[in-house]
């Protein structure tokens, strides 16, 4: 199935219902390296930087 902007723009609509976005700073380079390690955790970037502020979470929650 070809990727319209049709699609997008319904994708698009979504996200913006469905998810809240928070913009992460890292020095150059080190996108990259974090990526890399999240995948060699069975992860995707997202995925990996969710695990780390939900498991933080408990961690505080229990202190």
């Amino acid at each position: 199935m070809a990727y319209t902007k049709a699609s997008n723009k319904a994708v698009q609509k979504y996200s913006a219902k469905t998810y809240d976005q928070i913009k992460v700073l890292v020095k150059k380079g080190e996108r990259e390296e974090i990526k890399n390690y999240a995948e060699s955790q069975g992860l995707s970037l997202n995925g990996y930087i969710n695990k780390l502020i939900k498991d933080d979470m408990k961690t505080a929650d229990k202190e």
